[in-house]
């Protein structure tokens, strides 16, 4: 057998290849299947975990009525904003008007006779140094006059609470915010029993509240506080339809007591929450967070940390736990018990089990075994990125810190 039938029965095998150049090289058989290399790396994450909350209106206010008259006017928009001081409604003023003026025509009825008390005790006063004057009539018509300014300082009051209710009939609001439907209409007789007629909730900024298992609360704790505890984390909100809010906040409340029948600790943010776009014609407003809203609650480290950092695709998993497959000596497929921080849907981080420079198996890992010898190459340009692009961003974590696991698909039997 010559030269050249070797050659094309080795070509018809598949064994060897020519490339343009005329050079040949060996392909990968059956037994050494190839491989997408990536080497373990350290990179910059952010950490994050992720809470159940509620949005909550910094203030809160149940506007009611202070006397007893009938609702003669509603001078709000429902749904609309409103500024502190603003007039809501109008209650009929006239039997506190009358009352009014009742209580300062007795006002001036006092004064009037205080002023003659007043000339009284003058006179008294100058008799007593000559032989008609009597200390007697000088000490009563004293005594009349001081009861006169005492009945007058009354009637005073009368009359500041008099003006205090005839205030009363116009309710105006205590805040700025977003105000409610009316409970009440006109025509109707309201007063302090007749319950909230409209509630007024702040609209920016907003506070977020929700509860940390009292676990996950001391591993925040130990990892935030040297770094300046509240100061050291922010607050980003996923909505009820899965988009991220735009803002961002900090924390600014822990609270002093655990509860006891969850075990978690109440943990409060603030937030803006400005106005989407400009109020229309009735003045209504639009804002992306509202009051009593549920929403996911991802707190997140201000400094990003490093973490050694492989493909999330490379990490399998078994009973034993997680593992990789890494290329050892002479091309030998060698198996890698691995602990896993915090994670990401590309990006895994290895936090033991692991050293920088190991050359991790990523890419066609269904073929492989432990022990088996693999042709290592470099894995493709779209899995290295799609580590680049998220390198700086973790996905959080649930309410108990754990990790995303692969699907079961990508686990080895």
């Amino acid at each position: 057998m010559n030269l050249a039938d070797v050659a094309t029965r080795l070509l018809a095998a598949g064994l060897v290849t020519v490339s343009i150049g005329g050079t040949v090289r060996t392909q990968p058989t059956p037994s050494t299947p190839a491989v997408g290399v990536v080497e373990a790396t350290r990179r910059l994450i952010t950490e994050s975990n992720e809470f159940l909350g509620r949005v909550e209106a910094v203030n809160r206010v149940n506007v009611t009525a202070r006397v007893t008259a009938a609702l003669e006017q509603r001078l709000f928009n429902e749904g609309a904003e409103v500024k502190k001081g603003d007039q809501l409604y109008r209650l009929e003023r006239g039997p506190f008007e009358a009352d009014l003026a009742a209580k300062q025509a007795q006002v001036a009825q006092l004064e009037a006779m205080l002023e003659n008390a007043r000339l009284t005790t003058e006179r008294a006063h100058t008799l007593l140094g000559g032989p008609a004057g009597q200390q007697s009539t000088y000490d009563a018509a004293l005594a009349t006059q001081r009861s006169l300014q005492a009945q007058v300082q009354a009637a005073q009051a009368q009359v500041q609470a008099s003006q205090i209710n005839l205030d009363y009939t116009v309710i105006n609001a205590p805040i700025d915010g977003k105000i409610g439907r009316t409970a009440v209409t006109e025509g109707n007789i309201v007063g302090p029993s007749s319950g909230v007629l409209t509630t007024i909730v702040s609209q920016d900024p907003m506070h977020v509240t929700f509860p940390v298992p009292l676990r996950e609360g001391l591993e925040l704790r130990e990892r935030y506080l040297p770094q300046g505890g509240l100061e050291a984390v922010t607050i980003r909100l996923r909505l009820p339809d899965g988009r991220m809010y735009g803002q961002s906040g900090k924390l600014n409340f822990v609270d002093n007591s655990i509860a006891q029948n969850t075990d978690t600790i109440t943990v409060r943010g603030e937030i803006a929450n400005p106005i989407l776009r400009a109020p229309s014609a009735a003045g209504v407003t639009a804002h992306e967070l509202t009051d009593g809203e549920f929403v996911t609650v991802l707190l997140e480290g201000v400094q990003p940390i490093e973490v050694l950092a492989i493909p999330r695709a490379a990490v399998l998993s078994d009973q034993r736990g997680d593992f990789v497959l890494v290329v050892g000596k002479d091309n030998k497929a060698e198996q890698r018990r691995v602990q896993l921080g915090q994670s990401t849907a590309a990006i895994a981080a290895v936090i033991g089990g692991l050293a920088a420079g190991d050359k991790v198996i990523a890419e066609g890992l269904q073929r492989v075994r432990a022990g088996q010898t693999v042709a290592p190459d470099t894995a493709s340009a779209l899995l290295r990125s799609s580590m680049d692009g998220v390198a700086s961003e973790a996905p959080p974590r649930s309410g108990r810190g754990t990790p995303i696991r692969p699907h079961a698909a990508d686990r080895t039997p």
